[in-house]
């Protein structure tokens, strides 16, 4: 894409799990489930089959989802802090070295695959992943499942690794996007399919575009933002009208 200032720059970032993605199949998510498997094992000695299932981490970050799971089975408050890096230093040299199975019990939602390659073509359009994924999680996923190329040069975002907070995230994203390309966004949109995703986009100042395809309803998306009709859409199969709802011409 063009970093020319001459060019009004819109930034849209995705979250991942369950707007970009979602998981299926008897292995769900695994790769993932796996990766904090050995993290809590390897750092707060936690071997528990149902792993994160034991906590509600729908819309969070994975520090926090860390935290939690280390907290149901007792670990104390600050041993949790004192060791969370080490825990999401052995989640991410687990997503390095088994990033080929990053894909396993994942598929690519509808509409995402045309809208992202719609978006990379354009040169008034930066795109960026803000997820509580940790960095290298994130990124495996978007290689495994073959959408890696449509993100924006260098490939950059905010992450579950940056901040505990979604909607610090959505600023780092949009402040990385003026260190990267040399061009602050105009325009900045943030897609996502919880409750939290809308709250975090507001919070930093973009413009929430809430998606049905999750575990949550239309209802709880709108009650949770600051706008009495805040931009839902189903899925993103519309990629022109999801287009539009960005202000960009075809």
């Amino acid at each position: 894409m063009s970093t020319s200032s001459a060019v009004p720059l819109t930034l849209a970032t995705f979250d991942v799990d369950g707007t970009l993605i979602r998981a299926s199949g008897a292995d769900a998510n695994k790769f993932h489930k796996d990766a904090f498997a050995h993290g809590l094992l390897e750092v707060y000695g936690i071997d528990d089959a149902r792993g994160i299932d034991v906590v509600q981490h729908h819309g969070s970050t994975d520090m926090l989802i860390v935290a939690a799971v280390a907290r149901f089975h007792g670990v104390p408050e600050e041993v949790i802090y004192e060791r969370m890096d080490e825990c999401t230093a052995a989640m991410s040299r687990y997503a390095v070295e088994k990033k080929a199975d990053a894909a396993e019990g994942l598929e690519l939602l509808v509409g995402v695959r045309a809208l992202l390659e719609k978006l990379a073509a354009r040169d008034d359009v930066a795109v960026c992943l803000v997820t509580g994924n940790l960095e290298p999680i994130g990124w495996a996923k978007m290689q495994r499942l073959g959408i890696d190329e449509f993100f924006t040069a260098p490939r950059y975002g905010g992450f579950g690794s940056d901040h505990t907070d979604r909607g610090e995230l959505v600023a780092i994203a949009a402040n990385r996007t003026k260190e990267y390309l040399g061009v602050r966004a105009e325009k900045r949109f943030h897609f996502g399919d919880t409750p939290a995703d809308v709250k975090a986009a507001e919070f930093a100042g973009a413009t929430a575009i809430g998606l049905l395809t999750g575990i949550f309803s239309k209802e709880e998306l709108v009650a949770s933002s600051k706008l009495d009709d805040p931009i839902i859409f189903d899925d993103l199969s519309d990629t022109a009208a999801v287009v539009r709802a960005l202000g960009l011409e075809e």
